[in-house]
């Protein structure tokens, strides 16, 4: 069947025009050839390995400058440009040996450098790593990452807090397309489904200057799987089962390539019942169902290359009102509800020039929001319709100088079409200009930008002035100058600096704008203010890293202080048995930061120890504790490697001791956390049976089924503990 599907596609591209290509080596220091070398050009998604003798060759690639980047365990990953002037190039390289993970190639800081070579520290993480850790939703996976954590409702809903800042102050990009699905709501996920994803990259800070207003807190970029090498064809299964919600997540993916055309498409279906609690029991309507479909086709030749990609998520989310009710396996949702519908559409784009290159992103999203009361008519409905634009163009290289200057934009309409409206129709447009450099020399990179932004809100009046849900009318204009500036070096042969200065802004969102209702889950009457004027903030980061072949240790603190923090306070009236609050303004700061080490013995080459300590305090100018601050936390893993035999390959052990602290830096509002440790294992490997391999993995979470509320939960207060234990297995094929 593959060869009939390979043959197919070459039969589409058979009529290309002839195409250059690249082809070399690769050794190491004792001039031997390294087999299963990952080669990747990201400008237009090709991917190869290399063979026992260390050879491969990438054909059907622009004319012009081009990014290559080589990576493999146990060696130092290398990014290279090569002038590509001619039908056939070479290019040799030799990788040196390395005991830590892989420097990967960071996209979301615009010059695609490997970690080792940018200005910002980016935690860049990969999906099957977070999977190894037993996660069971993708942004409880991220909130491991030192820096990150998330305000959850539940299992099923989670929202990214990056160092203390999250909702409109977080972006979220995936498939290169800012993601719009009414992120104000803290009771809003985002609607991404880790299958299909390969890597997550966080920005912890402004990141305003590459990507406009809601980016002042920091962004998380979504990396999609990459292609299927040329003249390919794979398919893949996975299955994951959790004890603790009954649950189950099925993926089937199939992808091939040719030299010009490339084609993936994944469908995945998860499905949970309510969740347990340390006490063994359940918290009713937590249960939830998710359908995710991901597609994608590719086309690349001497002049450009271009990717379409279509991801569709369905989501059914419970709403549980009631804490620990009646006890129940089902899956099937009960009222209150959530009705969740995701259209992503991005086409991404690339034209080459002899040294320059130009980026064209398109982006739709449709979101549709539902809300069930108490049958199946919305009460709530939102469909917030999104069209994104984003140009770069790369310049060309100016001795050591790269630069970019891009525009980026969005169109959104909000429309409500249920009886009861959370926030009004309207319609938002956002345009924004820049320009940024990057200067290079021996191991010292500077980097700096500008950026101009406008953003204009219209809304519709709606009801009775005065009564619930009605508003008046909206006219409004933000605009904002943004700049960043950072410098890193090697102070030594090992010894790493980053200091990193940026200021960022956001609009006020139409909810702090125009709330005039209960909002759900809070039990208050939430009052907006069309005189809200634009955050703006300005962070300062400083890192240290340290790394020998056996030891990392690094340090990152930052200061955040942010004009015209947006926030509710209670005005001491009370409507319909609802205290009400108003949302003002005040000035604020954050400060803190990460410290943790990477230890690798020698020579217990299968010994690894990881520790990482975060903190962050959020003020206000009066003193007062901002609110959703997560407390302090205290992360060791300790992981073995080995092999067995001829039926394990890649085997790993881990156990992981997570220690949150007590949280009694609260706003008025709030109340404290107490502390509490959670203790976790995983196993697994790629096993072969027979003349078939897959890989395998176990995982216990919460080994001693600890009873605990954490602080960023929105079940606190009611007094609903978070997940007990929950024992995963998790298996996938390739075929």
């Amino acid at each position: 069947m593959k060869k009939y599907i390979i043959a197919l596609i070459l039969g589409l591209s058979a009529m290309a025009q002839a195409q250059n290509k690249i082809s070399g080596t690769v050794t190491d220091a004792q001039n031997l050839p390294i087999p299963s070398v990952s080669v990747y050009a990201p400008d237009i998604h090709k991917s190869t390995i290399t063979d026992a003798n260390g050879y491969y060759e990438i054909n059907a690639i622009p004319s012009g400058k081009l990014k290559i980047s080589f990576s493999s365990i146990g060696f130092t990953s290398q990014n290279k440009t090569i002038l590509i002037n001619q039908e056939e190039s070479k290019l040799n390289l030799v990788l040196e040996e390395s005991h830590f993970e892989m420097d990967e190639v960071i996209v979301s800081t615009g010059f695609s450098k490997l970690q080792s070579q940018n200005v910002m520290k980016v935690e860049r993480e990969t999906v099957a790593s977070l999977k190894q850790k037993g996660a069971t939703t993708l942004i409880e996976g991220l909130a491991t990452i030192p820096g990150v954590a998330q305000v959850s409702t539940g299992t099923s809903i989670g929202k990214p807090v990056i160092r203390g800042l999250t909702g409109n102050r977080v972006l979220v990009y995936s498939q290169g397309v800012r993601i719009e699905n009414q992120q104000f709501g803290d009771e809003h996920g985002l609607g991404l489904n880790s299958s299909g994803v390969e890597s997550v990259e966080v920005i912890k800070g402004p990141a305003s200057l590459l990507y406009g207003s809601d980016a002042m807190g920091g962004v998380l970029y979504f990396n999609p799987e990459k292609f299927a090498n040329s003249n390919t064809f794979k398919g893949d299964f996975s299955q994951r089962l959790f004890s603790n919600t009954l649950g189950s997540s099925s993926s089937l993916g199939l992808k091939t390539s040719t030299e010009n055309w490339k084609f993936l498409a994944r469908g995945t279906y998860d499905t949970h019942s309510d969740y347990k609690t340390g006490n063994n029991e359940r918290v009713t309507n937590s249960r939830y169902n998710e359908k995710d479909f991901k597609t994608a086709v590719g086309y690349n030749n001497s002049k450009f290359s271009s990717v379409l990609r279509y991801n569709y998520n369905e989501l059914d989310l419970g709403i549980p009102e009631d804490g620990i009710g009646a006890q129940s396996e089902s899956k099937t949702t009960l009222f209150p509800r959530q009705g969740v519908s995701n259209h992503l559409f991005s086409l991404n784009n690339i034209f080459f020039f002899q040294n320059s290159k130009l980026e064209a992103n398109l982006g739709y999203i449709a979101n549709d929001r539902s809300e069930f009361e108490d049958s199946d008519v919305a009460v709530l409905r939102m469909k917030l319709k999104t069209f994104n634009y984003d140009l770069k163009y790369h310049l060309p290289v100016y001795g050591k100088f790269e630069s970019i200057i891009g525009m980026q934009g969005m169109h959104q309409t909000n429309a409500n079409l249920g009886e009861e409206y959370l926030i009004p129709n309207a319609t938002t447009n956002d345009i924004g200009v820049f320009g940024t450099t990057n200067y290079q020399w021996k191991s010292n990179v500077i980097q700096a930008g500008l950026r101009y932004d406008n953003r204009i809100i219209r809304s519709d009046a709606q009801g009775i002035l005065g009564e619930e849900g009605s508003f008046t009318a909206l006219d409004k204009s933000f605009d904002s100058f943004n700049a960043s500036l950072g410098y890193k070096t090697n102070l030594t042969q090992n010894l790493t600096t980053r200091i990193n200065v940026a200021s960022g802004f956001r609009a006020p969102n139409l909810a702090e704008l125009t709330s005039n209702g209960v909002h759900e889950g809070t039990n208050r009457y939430e009052v907006g203010n069309a005189n809200l004027n634009t955050e703006q903030n300005v962070q300062t980061d400083l890192n240290f890293e340290y790394k020998n072949s056996h030891f990392e240790f690094f340090v990152n603190g930052f200061y955040n202080h942010i004009n015209n923090y947006i926030y509710t306070s209670p005005t001491g009236e009370v409507r319909d048995e609802n205290a009400i609050f108003e949302y003002t303004q005040d000035n604020a700061q954050l400060y803190g930061g990460e410290i943790g080490l990477h230890f690798h013995p020698h020579p217990l080459d299968w010994l690894r120890f990881e520790s990482s300590f975060e903190n962050v305090t959020g003020k206000k100018k009066n003193g007062d504790y901002l609110p959703l601050i997560p407390a302090n936390n205290w992360n060791n893993t300790i992981r073995t490697e080995f092999n067995i035999k001829n039926w394990l390959e890649k085997g790993f052990a881990t156990f992981n001791v997570s220690k949150t602290f007590h949280q009694s830096n609260v706003s008025g509002f709030e109340t404290s956390t107490n502390g509490y440790t959670l203790v976790n294992l995983g196993l697994g490997g790629k096993v072969k049976w027979g003349k078939n391999t897959f890989d395998l993995n176990v995982n216990a979470n919460n080994v001693f089924n600890e009873t605990y509320i954490a602080h960023l939960s929105r079940l606190k207060t009611d007094g609903v503990p978070n997940i007990g234990r929950n024992i995963s297995l998790g298996i996938d094929f390739s075929f």
